[in-house]
């Protein structure tokens, strides 16, 4: 399918650190150029100059959100449209809507790509602020049904466009190198994503499995607090935290799993779960928001209720104990995840693109006042 535009403006986060959206936008950038796109992205976490000012809580934001809006504005004067990576609370504010009204305001086509596991809880606090920048996009895509719903409940209609994977990245022999067991996590250190429930969960494993080992690939706020509470129940050693790992590096990492686990509290449609698809690695995870919209419970992965370790532990080892119930997950999997190949999702994704530019100068999006 032909590219409908030749030029966009791509505003998000980039990496360092790793994490799900930025990932997606230096993805999304790259699979855009290799379709014969010029992107020009604005990255909305630039790094801070003078690097000092990242250490002074207040001032920092307006050394970012400053150079920020410019750069926004000088892209708005050389692309046709907008493609905004969007998620909730602040980062929605600071530098989501400002990139939709300055794009707008300049008569540029506008695509939101909502992306924030929150929105419903976000909606309810804000949606009197949020829905005067929804008006402004021409064409709104999320990557889930279940933002899908979300949105629905607040009478905005959106396209599902699926996270893309390089399904080619994620093949390769498993590494079977050690006598593992080998349980990975690979979400941020915060708390919406339940790391302590699956320390807790693998603790009620070590036993059962003397050569098992948790895998934690990720950074964040809680890493000390964790850290301790792998102490206190005696697991150093066998509980490793990575830190977050370069793409290369959580490839490898995969290829070492035998389960990944996914204890979040919050959720949309986790890359770990595409990514653990694609691998061909089963999936143990709760049922947090999205994620029985991503796979489906003793089909594509076990589910199991957020905040019950017991629980997790006992899905994991029916993982462990049973080569056929593995081997269906894994093969579910690599079939579902099929439909997040790029030639499948840009199909989506130039049709909201098309619609948006023909939007352009007439009626905005349906949202309510």
């Amino acid at each position: 399918m032909k590219a409908p535009v030749r030029r966009l403006a791509l505003v998000g986060p980039l990496p360092p650190p790793y994490g799900g959206m930025a990932n997606q936008t230096r993805q999304l950038a790259r699979l855009l150029e290799d379709e014969g796109i010029t992107v020009e992205i604005v990255q909305s976490n630039a790094p801070y100059r003078p690097a000092w000012i990242g250490r002074v809580p207040t001032v920092r934001a307006g050394f970012r959100l400053a150079p920020y809006l410019m750069a926004l504005w000088r892209a708005a004067g050389r692309n046709p449209l907008f493609h905004v990576m969007a998620n909730s609370g602040w980062s929605w504010h600071l530098f989501a809507a400002p990139a939709v009204w300055i794009a707008s305001l300049r008569g540029r086509a506008v695509v939101l790509n909502y992306r924030g596991g929150e929105a419903e809880a976000f909606f309810r606090r804000s949606f009197r602020w949020v829905a005067p920048t929804l008006r402004r996009c021409h064409d709104i895509v999320v990557p889930s049904r279940f933002l899908e719903h979300v949105f629905a409940r607040f009478g905005v209609a959106v396209t599902v466009v699926p996270n893309p994977v390089d399904l080619a990245r994620f093949q390769g022999e498993r590494d079977v190198s050690d006598a593992g067991p080998n349980l990975i996590v690979t979400r941020n250190l915060e708390s919406i994503y339940g790391i302590d429930t699956a320390i807790r969960a693998f603790a009620s494993l070590a036993g059962r499995y003397p050569t098992a080992r948790l895998w934690i690939a990720g950074s964040g706020p809680l890493r000390n607090e964790l850290e301790a509470q792998v102490r206190g129940l005696g697991l150093e050693g066998r509980v490793i935290f990575t830190g977050r790992l370069p793409p290369e590096e959580v490839v490898t990492l995969y290829r070492r799993a035998d389960v990944l686990i996914n204890p979040s509290r919050v959720d949309n449609a986790p890359n770990a779960l595409l990514e653990a698809m694609a691998a061909g690695v089963p999936i143990v995870s709760t049922r947090a928001g999205g994620v029985p919209y991503l796979v489906e419970d003793g089909e594509t992965a076990l589910l199991v209720p957020v905040d019950d370790p017991a629980a997790l532990a006992e899905a994991v080892a029916r993982v462990l104990d049973d080569d056929g119930l593995r081997q269906a997950l894994v093969d579910a999997g690599r079939r579902q995840v099929r439909a997040h190949r790029w030639d499948a999702v840009k199909v989506r994704l130039f049709d909201s693109y098309a619609r948006a530019l023909r939007a352009a100068g007439g009626r905005r999006n349906d949202a309510p006042a």
